[in-house]
C-alpha cells in the first residue's frame, strides 16, 4: 500500500499516540551515575570539577548522602571513582582496606539499596598516571594484572555488587575473575570496559581525578578510534574470561561499536556517556547554541543503539524530569 491509503503521519498525530508507539523508552533503571569521592575532604564537603559544569568530587558523607537523595529519584546503581590523598608508583592506596573506595563501598551498601559498581584501575592511584605498572618506561601488562586483581579483591570485600576494570590490559578480566572466585566472591559481576577507545573525550574526567598521565599518552593499551573488528575481538576476550557485561566507552561517537557488539554478542551492554560528551553539551547549552532536549536525545541513541545500561553524569536531570 502507498499514500493515500498509508499515511505515517497518523503514527505522530498526538503526544499520546506518539508516546504509545515510541519504539525505545528511557527508565530510571537503565541508569549508572558516576560519582567521585576524594579523599582529603572533610565531613559534607564537595568540590566543583570546573571542566565539568554541575558535577562534584565529594567528601564521604556529602556523596553518600548525594546518592541517597538519588535513590529516593530512582536511581538504581552508581559506578565509584576514587581521588585519593597520597600516590605512589605502583597505586597501593587502590587496594588498601580502608581507602576511599572502599569506605565509600561500605557506606553505600550500608546505608542505600544501590547497586554499588567500582571502577578497577590504577591511573588516579599512581605518581605517573598511567593504568599500570612501568618498568622501564615501559607500561607493562603482565605485571599488572597482580595489581587490578588485588585491587578488584579490595572493593569485593567491601561490599561491591560488580566491578568494572578500565585498564585494558591483555587478560585482566581472567585475572580479575580467578582471584574472586579463588576468594569466594564468585558472585561478584565483572562489568568489562571491552571497547574501551583512546579517546579526547576523557579529558575533562583527567582534570576531575586529576589522572594525567606525566608522560606518553595511553594509546598502547586503548583501543584505536579507527577500529570496528578490534573492537569485536576484545569483547569476544573478554566474554571468554569471564565478563557478565560487556561495556563501550565512549558512547556518542562510538553507537556503531555499542550496536555491533550487542548484536555479535547478545549480552548485557553498557555504554559510559563520558565526561567530554557530558561538558559538550553542557557548553553548547550556556552558549545558546543548542537546548536541554539534546540531553535526551543523545541518550536515547545510545538505548536505541543496544545499550542496556548507560552510564552518564545526566543522571540526576533524567531522575528530576529535567530533560
Amino acid at each position: 500500500m502507498q499514500f493515500p491509503i498509508t499515511r505515517m503521519r497518523r503514527l505522530r498525530k498526538t503526544p499520546q499516540i506518539r508516546n504509545i508507539l515510541s519504539e525505545t523508552k528511557l527508565n530510571p533503571e537503565d541508569f549508572i551515575y558516576p560519582m567521585y569521592f576524594k579523599e582529603d575532604l572533610k565531613d559534607n564537603e564537595k568540590e566543583h570539577i570546573d571542566t565539568m559544569p554541575g558535577q562534584y568530587r565529594y567528601s564521604l558523607d556529602a556523596g553518600i548522602e548525594e546518592a541517597k537523595k538519588l535513590e529516593e529519584l530512582g536511581l538504581s546503581s552508581v559506578l565509584i571513582f576514587g581521588i585519593p590523598e597520597k600516590k605512589d608508583d605502583k597505586g597501593s592506596s587502590a587496594y588498601e582496606k580502608d581507602g576511599i573506595v572502599q569506605r565509600a563501598v561500605r557506606r553505600l551498601k550500608e546505608e542505600t539499596d544501590l547497586i554499588v559498581i567500582t571502577d578497577v584501575c590504577m591511573c588516579q592511584y599512581t605518581s605517573h598516571g598511567h593504568c599500570g605498572i612501568i618498568l622501564k618506561d615501559e607500561i607493562v601488562n603482565d605485571e599488572t594484572l597482580e595489581y587490578l586483581s588485588k585491587i578488584a579483591l579490595s572493593h569485593a570485600e567491601a561490599g561491591a555488587d560488580m566491578v568494572a576494570p578500565s585498564d585494558m590490559m591483555d587478560g585482566r578480566v581472567d585475572a580479575i575473575r580467578e582471584t574472586l572466585d579463588a576468594n569466594g566472591y564468585d558472585d561478584t559481576l565483572i562489568m568489562s570496559y571491552a571497547a574501551k577507545y583512546a579517546s579526547a573525550f576523557y579529558a575533562p574526567f583527567r582534570e576531575a581525578v586529576s589522572s594525567a598521565p606525566s608522560f606518553g599518552d595511553r594509546k598502547t593499551y586503548q583501543m584505536n578510534p579507527a577500529n570496528v573488528d578490534e573492537a569485536l575481538r576484545e569483547a569476544e576476550l573478554d566474554m571468554v574470561e569471564g565478563a557478565d557485561i560487556l561495556m563501550v566507552k565512549p558512547a556518542i561517537a562510538y553507537l556503531d561499536i555499542i550496536k555491533t557488539i550487542k548484536e555479535e554478542f547478545k549480552m548485557p551492554t553498557a555504554a559510559y556517556q563520558v565526561s567530554g560528551e557530558y561538558s559538550m553539551i553542557k557548553a553548547g547549552m550556556e552558549a545558546g547554541y543548542i537546548t536541554e532536549e539534546i540531553i535526551y536525545e543523545s541518550l536515547l541513541s545510545i538505548k536505541r543503539a543496544g545499550a542496556d545500561l548507560i552510564i552518564s553524569h545526566f543522571a540526576p536531570e533524567f531522575l528530576k524530569g529535567k530533560i
